[in-house]
């Protein structure tokens, strides 16, 4: 039988230069250029603004993880969270006010979801003792 090495640590990013992993340094290039921008197109007071709130937020993103995750996964997993609906119902039964003037025409009542049979306790020692003893034991029937 063949051996195969399986890979051990997949969830740990690259690291390119000491502690910083290729994502945050593609993020930060990216803020250097936003700065350059910014430096070249503005007065020095607002590039100082700019700067800070884009070391401010390209640092978040780069640095800073949440339950284990990094940063804009925990940004897009709210989004995704806002984007779904509250209230979940598991079975909805339709009323006649819901279905309008259907349900004054038609008399027939919304369908029911089968009911289960309820089996007492006496049953249940007796399905019990059937499968302990391998069907052997007949039961009562």
């Amino acid at each position: 039988m063949k051996q195969f090495l399986v890979p051990q640590f997949i969830d740990v990013e690259d690291k390119i230069i000491g502690p910083i992993t290729t994502r945050q340094f593609i993020e930060f290039l990216f803020m250097g250029l936003l700065d350059f921008i910014a430096y070249k197109l503005a007065d020095f007071s607002l590039f100082l603004f700019i700067a800070i709130i884009n070391l401010a937020f390209f640092g978040t993103l780069a640095f800073i993880k949440v339950n284990g995750q990094t940063f804009h996964y925990f940004i897009l997993n709210i989004i995704q969270t806002m984007k779904k609906p509250r209230l979940r119902v598991w079975f909805r039964q339709v009323s006649r006010a819901d279905l309008g003037e259907e349900a004054k025409e038609d008399k027939k009542e919304a369908p029911r979801p089968p009911q289960k049979k309820i089996i007492g306790t006496s049953k249940l020692s007796e399905l019990a003792l059937i499968a302990d003893t391998g069907g052997v034991y007949k039961g009562e029937d």
